[in-house]
């Protein structure tokens, strides 16, 4: 089977989740990971991984979130982590993007967030954007394995989270024209890709501008399958083991 390891699913984004569901299911998409990452999010996420045996959650602050965390927000964080169906905590990270102004408090919480997956054991999924130094220097501070959500980096920087024990969350992005991603792809190991969506965002060519969803995840394989020249077989088999070897609580 496919698994997305990471997505968002909303009533904001979707009329009828049951039919995302659904269509998913059509496509042999028989696990999605949804992110709660804000403190808006953590309610409809417990409520769709209960109704939905298929979906399971990460949780966890984004670095936009960075200026609005207070105590009782981390303290409902690390109630909800020891609930079965929450895989791991995600998507965390840094994001300098559109300003580095507040780097220490996305530092801070990012920190505080890894210190509690060491504590639960739980795989983290990591956001960063503009920061990757920063990223680096942090994670090799706590003993944490993960996910670099969207990764888009050299194969240099592949080499650096993969020797740190992170996989590669592979997604949409690559089959955009002109993409770099497929030469850093084409040096790698299957055993070092997951497979994402990060749906409703980043649809694959040829739906590229469109609502995206987890049922693209075979789209995403396909294009994979091709590029490297491989068995779209052993794609879904590869990725599906690697996902289920870091997410212990996925069934």
């Amino acid at each position: 089977m496919f698994i997305d390891t990471h997505c968002h699913l909303s009533k904001k984004d979707y009329e009828d989740i049951s039919k995302v569901i659904e269509d998913n299911r059509n496509a042999n998409v028989l696990r999605i990971i949804i992110s709660g990452c804000t403190r808006e999010d953590f309610d409809e996420t417990i409520e769709i991984i209960s109704n939905y045996p298929d979906v399971y959650a990460t949780i966890g602050y984004h670095p936009e979130e960075a200026d609005n965390i207070k105590k009782q927000d981390l303290i409902k964080l690390e109630e909800l982590l020891t609930q079965e169906k929450i895989v791991g905590i995600g998507e965390i990270g840094l994001d300098y993007h559109y300003s580095s102004e507040n780097k220490e408090k996305q530092q801070q919480l990012f920190e505080y967030q890894l210190s509690l997956a060491e504590k639960y054991s739980l795989p983290v999924v990591i956001h960063t954007r503009d920061a990757t130094n920063d990223t680096i220097n942090i994670l090799k501070k706590h003993n944490v394995k993960g996910i670099i959500h969207c990764f888009s980096g050299s194969y240099e920087t592949a080499c650096q989270y993969i020797n740190m024990g992170f996989l590669l969350g592979i997604g949409g992005v690559i089959t955009f024209k002109n993409c770099h991603l497929k030469e850093t792809v084409k040096k790698l190991s299957l055993k070092n890709i997951v497979l994402e969506t990060d749906s409703p965002y980043l649809a694959p060519v040829p739906y590229r501008g469109k609502i995206n969803s987890s049922k693209n995840i075979p789209v995403i394989a396909e294009f994979l399958a091709k590029e490297l020249e491989q068995n779209v077989n052993s794609i879904e088999k590869i990725t599906e083991e690697n996902t289920k070897s870091l997410f212990t609580r996925l069934k």
